[in-house]
């Protein structure tokens, strides 16, 4: 289907027969391109290992490092998101980091590493931010929670695709190549969001049947009640709700870059794989993880419907998810490799869940469409906090205890509490 087409709609049209398919596609590939890069530094942390003689906490430094300004951007990023608009935001921001992860191949050190990591994470801190927004500005309410997860499910076949693309490229080419690959690819995503991206009112490939479908929501919300006021950053750190949804998002993604930064790691020194084995098996689970997360937010959104989406009631289903995901406690205590893999497959499918119902909740729950940005970005930074902390926590861990099982007992722990946090405390609209 041509994007310069335009033809009515039915009511029980599919979404795949809606225009706004390309809108999927442009969330999904956009957070896959995001994982392709981040995941690299760990599959090639053999190479590096041996080529600059890093220690393994000094790895843990490097493999956190990306989030450090990627943290510290990631709330000024959704307020530029809220005044100008995803589209030009996140153009820079691709633009940005697919230039550090070029650069990244004619790094010397660990100096020079870390400063393209660095660079990489403030390009990165666009994504969630515009993501939230175009989910908030193209998606009628009862489907956010598919639109979330087809978006968030990005970051799971992105490490998966990384770790298989970045194991042959490294097997084959040496790392260097591989990171010039995968710079290479953002400049193409961001030709083609650059040529047809638009906001529905705008888009001229958009029928007048379907952008009315995207707005109903909204249209109906707004003649029951005016127009909600902007909170803006101050009044959204004021709201109890926003740090409940913030620190069970933190919990979450600390499991997640656990996954991100050590499994490949954890799989090559515990299980004796190879650079390539370890990579094919890193990307099982993510593969299945995707799938799975998937089917959860659409699922979600069947569960939940609009008006009770409004009154936080999707908070019960990432109370169930991280519940579900703190299985990770059980890898220690397996012996077989594939068994461990289907654990970690359930873990990060119900983790993933978790990181995309709550950007859903953000959507629910916060009445104005100008703070969603910085709301997105409030609570990617306070969860990427947790992540920052991950990589450098499970270095120390590892290097102390020699083995990972205290590494996955910490992930259990936190996703319980994640779980708690989320049930009791994004329970009213941020208003």
């Amino acid at each position: 289907m041509s994007l310069n087409q335009s033809v009515a709609l039915t009511p029980k049209q599919s979404i795949g027969q809606k225009k706004r398919i390309w809108i999927y596609v442009f969330l999904f590939t956009l957070t896959l391109i995001n994982y392709v890069d981040r995941v690299s530094l760990s599959v090639a942390s053999h190479a590096l290992k041996e080529e600059f003689d890093i220690s393994p906490i000094a790895m843990g430094y490097l493999f956190s490092s990306f989030v450090w300004l990627y943290f510290i951007a990631l709330i000024p990023m959704g307020y530029l998101v809220g005044r100008y608009g995803p589209k030009s935001v996140n153009s820079y921001g691709i633009g940005v980091w697919s230039i550090a992860t070029v650069c990244t191949a004619f790094t010397t050190g660990f100096t020079s590493l870390i400063t393209c990591r660095l660079i990489m994470g403030a390009g990165e801190a666009t994504t969630y931010p515009a993501g939230a927004r175009v989910v908030r500005d193209w998606m009628p309410v009862g489907e956010r929670g598919l639109a979330t997860a087809v978006f968030h499910s990005g970051s799971l076949v992105g490490p998966a695709v990384g770790a298989i693309g970045f194991g042959w490229l490294i097997t084959s080419f040496g790392w260097r190549i591989a990171f010039v690959v995968a710079g290479t690819i953002g400049f193409v995503w961001l030709a083609a969001w650059l040529k047809w991206y638009q906001h529905p009112s705008k888009a001229p490939w958009l029928s007048a049947a379907e952008l009315a479908e995207i707005t109903a929501d909204e249209t109906a919300a707004a003649s029951r009640a005016p127009a909600a006021p902007a909170l803006g950053f101050a009044g959204l750190v004021r709201s109890r709700t926003m740090w409940a949804i913030g620190l069970s998002h933190g919990c979450a993604v600390y499991a997640t870059y656990f996954f991100l930064t050590w499994l490949p790691t954890y799989l090559q020194a515990e299980k004796g794989l190879t650079v390539m084995t370890s990579s094919f098996y890193t990307a099982i689970p993510y593969l299945g993880a995707a799938v799975l997360a998937v089917l959860i937010g659409r699922l979600s959104d069947k569960l939940v419907r609009p008006q009770a989406a409004a009154n936080g009631q999707r908070r019960f289903v990432v109370g169930a998810v991280l519940v579900a995901s703190s299985a990770i406690f059980l890898v220690p205590l397996l012996a077989s490799t594939w068994a461990i893999l289907l654990v970690i497959t359930l873990s990060l499918a119900t983790c993933a869940s978790a990181i995309s119902l709550n950007l859903s909740l953000v959507n629910d729950l916060v009445r104005s469409g100008e703070d969603v940005g910085t709301a997105a970005g409030f609570i990617t930074a306070v969860g990427n906090l947790f992540g920052l902390l991950a990589p450098i926590a499970t270095g120390y861990l590892v290097a102390n205890t020699g083995g990972f099982a205290m590494a996955f007992t910490v992930v259990g722990a936190l996703l319980i509490v994640g779980a708690v946090l989320s049930v009791f405390g994004a329970r009213r609209p941020v208003q």
